[in-house]
């Protein structure tokens, strides 16, 4: 928690409760169902929430700005940002069932009435967003297919509406398949810790 706190500071006392108890409920619940993997809970603060909060350095999300996490996992990005936002709307979408049984089961205990996650692929997903996000899906040209439909015309943000991708490595290659302008973040600059030196947020708007 001490990485939360130290590049999050000014936290409320629901925030800071919400997420101290984020790591004895994703051990509970890894116990039942493997969600995380061991070596990565152990470090479960910098991989999973702070990698997570990145896209909160990257964009400040007004109220009532709705977001769409597509393959969630355990519940990353959006559970982290959930606690982060709580007058942001977010729904959760993972194609595999026992995933999102997870997440809704840790939003209900941590009382994340913001968030829903629900057992479908994005393409099935009705309605649209001001900002799709996803963390090491696909490859991003296989990614925007699904989701070429689901993003509002109107922003409300200091971006415009668009994507918001969690990668790492080398991704020249890979951005230059979807001719789209981007612009890439690297997460080192936010968060002074090794894990990062390869990791990048990816802006794309819409």
């Amino acid at each position: 928690m001490e990485e939360i706190t130290y590049y999050f500071p000014n936290l409320t006392a629901l925030k800071l409760q919400q997420f101290t108890s984020l790591k004895g409920l994703y051990e509970e619940w890894n116990a039942q169902i493997n969600v995380i993997s061991r070596k990565d809970l152990d470090e479960f603060y910098i991989r999973h929430v702070l990698h997570s909060l990145a896209l909160a350095k990257v964009l400040d999300f007004k109220p009532k700005t709705e977001i769409l996490d597509v393959g969630c996992g355990g519940g990353f990005p959006s559970i982290p940002l959930a606690i982060l936002f709580p007058e942001v709307a977010f729904v959760s979408v993972d194609s595999i069932g026992k995933k999102i049984k997870v997440v809704n089961a840790i939003a209900e205990s941590l009382g994340l009435s913001n968030l829903k996650a629900e057992h479908k692929r994005a393409e099935s997903v009705e309605g649209q967003f001001d900002f799709v996000v996803s963390r090491a899906v696909t490859r991003t040209a296989n990614f925007l297919p699904w989701v070429k439909d689901k993003i509002k015309k109107k922003s409300i943000n200091e971006r415009p509406n668009g994507y918001l991708f969690l990668k790492g490595g080398d991704l020249k290659e890979e951005l230059q398949e979807v001719r789209k302008k981007y612009t890439s973040f690297d997460i080192i600059d936010f968060f002074d810790n090794e894990f990062f030196e390869t990791k990048k947020v990816i802006y794309m708007p819409n």
